[in-house]
């Protein structure tokens, strides 16, 4: 197994991965990302995440996607994990853990002072393997979201 950055090169093998997890999440009606928007979100001037991608004998075999925070209770940076993914077919492989562990060790080398990342309430292998390497889940924080057009519609107010 291998595990490497991300090139702009591998922008369809990212956006097929994109696709098999929305599929796995049932979410597959959500995405709108396109290999031209993926280019420039994590290619162009400004890249807003980074990507690992993981290997089984050269075969594409699971992927992470990561950015950084900000906390300022701890006054340092942070990494929120987006997606981590693994093929069904490399399924327990320790493909996940690696990626998982790849993510942690960026964080920590960065001198990080937390990562975090969000969990289908259904997904009870996903919340068992992040328990079972010491995560907490922070059930009394609650996610809020603001959609593109909800961004816009607020921006459009302070016009």
């Amino acid at each position: 197994m291998t595990i490497r950055p991300a090139l702009v090169d591998d922008v369809p093998l990212i956006l097929a991965f994109i696709r098999q997890i929305a599929e796995y999440e049932k979410l597959s009606h959500a995405v709108v990302a396109t290999e031209e928007i993926l280019r420039e979100s994590l290619f162009g001037p400004r890249p807003a995440a980074e990507v690992l991608l993981a290997f089984h004998d050269d075969a594409p075999a699971g992927y992470a996607v990561f950015f950084h925070n900000f906390s300022t209770f701890l006054g340092k940076a942070g990494v929120y994990l987006e997606d981590i993914f693994v093929d069904p077919a490399y399924r327990g492989k320790g493909i996940g853990k690696a990626l998982f562990l790849a993510v942690s060790k960026i964080a920590s080398d960065r001198n990080c002072g937390r990562m975090e990342w969000c969990v289908l309430d259904w997904n009870q292998p996903a919340i068992d393997f992040y328990k079972a390497h010491g995560a907490e889940h922070m059930q009394e924080w609650g996610l809020f979201r603001l959609t593109e057009s909800g961004l816009r519609k607020l921006a459009e107010t302070q016009a």
